[in-house]
């Protein structure tokens, strides 16, 4: 007789960190997911939560899609014969073809790549990143009066609970 396997942390825990602003200021078209190169230091700090995607963009150079302005902070007990930047730029893996495919769309007025979390995936960090065009001023504001109505009415709800 054998007993339930417990969840590992990895499953329970897949989401690293989110790109909440990405969301407010971008129309998400669609939405690919690509492997990320990183040091050992930047993988431990992963772990940790020690990331920031807020200010992070995606450009394409010579056919490679690469992730600039994501800052992993390194850990005090990082290697001591490795000198860590936490914003150097790192490289995103895709299928050539997908990647082709992205350089059409971006080439487009008015679309840019954007990445919008990091999250685990059978032990490796993959990258979701979203083909986005810029929202307008008016629709920002929009986004904002939706969010505040939602807020009112689940303060109406829980008031009328009590």
């Amino acid at each position: 007789m054998s007993s339930p396997k417990k969840p590992s942390s990895q499953a329970r825990d897949s989401r690293i960190a989110d790109n909440k602003k990405a969301a407010f200021n971008y129309h998400f078209e669609e939405r690919y997911e690509c492997g990320l190169v990183l040091q050992g230091w930047e993988v431990k700090a992963l772990r940790a939560g020690k990331v920031q995607l807020t200010d992070g963009y995606v450009v394409i150079r010579d056919g490679e899609l690469f992730l600039i302005g994501c800052l992993i902070n390194p850990l005090r007990t990082a290697s001591t014969h490795v000198s860590a930047d936490s914003a150097r730029t790192r490289k995103l893996l895709m299928h050539k073809a997908e990647i082709q495919r992205l350089i059409g769309k971006v080439e487009q007025k008015g679309y840019t790549l954007v990445p919008i979390n990091l999250h685990w995936k059978s032990g490796r960090v993959k990258c979701e990143i979203a083909l986005a065009k810029g929202k307008a001023e008016h629709d920002k504001r929009d986004t904002i009066k939706e969010r505040e109505g939602k807020r009112e009415v689940e303060r109406a709800m829980k008031q009328r609970a009590r």
